[in-house]
C-alpha cells in the first residue's frame, strides 16, 4: 500500500483535545460523531479522533497525572479505561466505538504517545511476537518532558519492531483509521524535544504498512523543522509545524511565517499541519464560577475567517477543536463553506505573493484552472486592501468573493477590498 493514498487530500475532522483535554469519554466522543454525521459529513468532514490519555481511569481535566496507573493488556499495550469507555469492557477495546462511527459513514482515530509504558518496563511484562520483554527494549533515558507515561523504544532490537507491530495489529483489529503519534515531531533545536528519527518514526511506518489496514499517520507536537521534510514526507501523512495552537492572534500571525517555510512541501499524502482549529466551545474540562463549563474561542470573527482562509490556501489538515454540539450559526458557517473547503481540498501550488507587515497575499491554482487569491489585513485597524492582479499574472478578470458567495464583477489592474482588522478575503478570478 502507498501511504500517500491514505490521505490524498488534507484530512478533515474533529479532535477531542481542545474541548476535553485528557478526559474525553465515550459519550462525548460519540455525541460529536453524531453531530458530524448529521451536519458536516456532506461537506467532507470525516475523522473523529480521540486524543490523549484514553487509557487513564483518573483523567478528569486537561492536566496529566504524573506516574499514574494506566490500563494495559498482557502484551504491554495500552487499552481504553473502561470507566470512561464502557463499551471497551471484555477486551473489546475501541472496536465497538469504531464500529458505531463507521456505521455513520465516518472514520475513527486515536492519539498515542511514542514509546512503551513505563509501568510495562518496571514490571517487565511480555511483548507479543517476541521472547523479549518490555524492559529489554526500553530506552529509560528517552522520555517526554511533559508526560510521564512512556519510555522510548530501542528499535535496533528485534523486540522493538515487534512491539510496534503488535500495537498497530491491535489498532487494526479495532478498526482505527487514523493515528496521531505524540512526542515524536519536535525540533532538533529545542532542548529535550528531539525529532525521534529515524528509528521510531520508521518503526511506526513499517508497523502500519504491515498491519494490513490503511491508517493516516499524524506526527506531533512540533514544530517540525524543514531540514527533516524529506524524512517526514517518506513516513508520515501529516506533521505539525507548530507547538499546540490556541486562539491567540500572536500565534495566528506567526503561522504565516511557518506556512511560508513549508508551502513547497505540500503534496498529496504529505501535509504540513498547522494544528487544530480552536473554534466554538473550548476547554469543557474547566468549570466556571457560575457553574458553566469552558469558554468560547477568543478569536474575533475576522480572525476566525483569517485562520480558515490561511489553512485553506496552505492546504493544512482541518481538525475542529470545539464541542461541536454547541456550534453557533457563525461557527457552522465556517465549517460548511463549500467554496473555501474546495480550495483546501483540491487547489494546488498555494504560495505567498506579498508578505508585508500589514498586508499579506497568497495565491493558488483551483481545480478548475482558475486562480484564487487570499488577502489578509494583518493590521490592527480596518483597511482598504488592494490586490495587484499583475502579481497573479492577470490583466483583467471576473472576480468572486468566496466567503460571501458573491460575484464582484470585472476587475482590471487592481481589486480594492475593505477588510476588517485581522481579517481576510478569498477571491477567485476567471470565467
Amino acid at each position: 500500500m502507498n501511504k500517500n493514498s491514505f490521505a490524498p487530500v488534507p484530512p478533515m475532522g474533529w479532535n477531542s483535545w481542545d474541548c476535553y483535554g485528557a478526559s474525553v469519554n465515550e459519550e462525548q466522543l460519540l455525541a460529536n460523531a453524531r453531530y458530524m454525521a448529521e451536519n458536516l459529513k456532506e461537506y467532507g468532514w470525516q475523522y473523529i479522533v480521540c486524543d490523549i490519555q484514553w487509557s487513564e481511569p483518573k483523567a478528569v481535566s486537561q492536566a496529566y497525572n504524573a506516574f499514574t496507573e494506566l490500563c494495559m493488556d498482557e502484551y504491554s499495550r495500552l487499552i481504553p479505561a473502561e470507566n470512561r469507555f464502557p463499551s471497551s469492557a471484555g477486551g473489546r477495546g475501541f472496536k465497538p466505538i469504531a464500529d458505531e462511527i463507521h456505521s455513520m459513514g465516518l472514520k475513527f482515530g486515536i492519539h498515542i504517545m511514542r514509546g512503551i509504558p513505563r509501568q510495562a518496563v518496571h514490571r517487565n511484562t511480555a511483548l507479543k511476537g517476541t521472547d523479549m520483554t518490555a524492559h529489554q527494549i526500553a530506552k529509560p533515558y528517552s522520555i517526554c518532558p511533559w508526560n510521564t507515561d512512556m519510555y522510548g523504544v530501542d528499535c535496533s532490537k528485534e523486540g522493538g519492531q515487534a512491539y510496534y507491530d503488535s500495537l498497530f495489529e491491535l489498532y487494526a483489529s479495532w478498526g482505527v483509521d487514523y493515528v496521531k503519534v505524540d512526542d515524536i515531531c519536535a525540533s532538533n533545536f529545542i532542548k529535550g524535544r528531539p525529532y525521534h528519527a529515524p528509528d521510531e518514526v520508521e518503526a511506526i511506518r513499517k508497523a502500519i504498512d504491515k498491519c494490513g489496514r490503511p491508517m493516516v499517520l499524524s506526527l506531533s507536537p512540533g514544530p517540525a523543522v524543514v531540514e527533516e521534510a524529506f524524512h517526514l514526507s517518506q513516513n508520515a501523512n501529516m506533521w505539525r509545524i507548530t507547538d499546540d495552537f490556541w486562539d491567540s492572534w500572536d500565534l495566528l500571525l506567526d503561522m504565516f511565517t511557518r506556512c511560508k517555510k513549508w508551502y513547497t512541501y505540500v503534496k498529496p499524502g504529505c501535509w504540513p499541519d498547522c494544528d487544530m482549529l480552536p473554534l466554538g466551545h473550548l476547554c469543557m474540562f474547566d468549570t466556571n464560577a457560575d457553574g458553566t463549563r469552558g469558554r468560547y474561542t477568543r478569536f474575533t470573527k475576522a480572525e476566525q475567517i483569517t485562520m480558515m482562509t490561511l489553512w485553506a490556501v496552505f492546504r493544512s489538515p482541518l481538525m475542529m477543536g470545539g464541542e461541536m454540539n454547541d456550534n453557533d450559526e457563525f461557527t457552522l458557517s465556517l465549517l460548511t463553506n463549500r467554496e473555501i473547503l474546495e480550495i483546501n481540498q483540491f487547489s494546488s501550488e498555494g504560495h505567498p505573493v506579498v508578505d508585508g507587515d500589514d498586508f499579506k497575499l497568497w495565491a493558488c491554482a483551483c481545480k478548475d484552472g482558475r486562480i484564487a487569491a487570499a488577502a489578509f489585513n494583518t493590521s490592527d485597524e480596518p483597511a482598504l486592501c488592494e490586490i495587484d492582479l499583475s502579481l497573479l499574472g492577470i490583466e483583467k478578470s471576473s472576480a468572486r468573493d468566496l466567503w460571501n458567495h458573491r460575484d464582484l464583477g470585472e476587475a482590471e489592474g487592481k481589486l480594492a477590498l475593505n477588510i476588517d482588522a485581522h481579517g481576510a478575503a478569498m477571491i477567485k478570478f476567471g470565467d
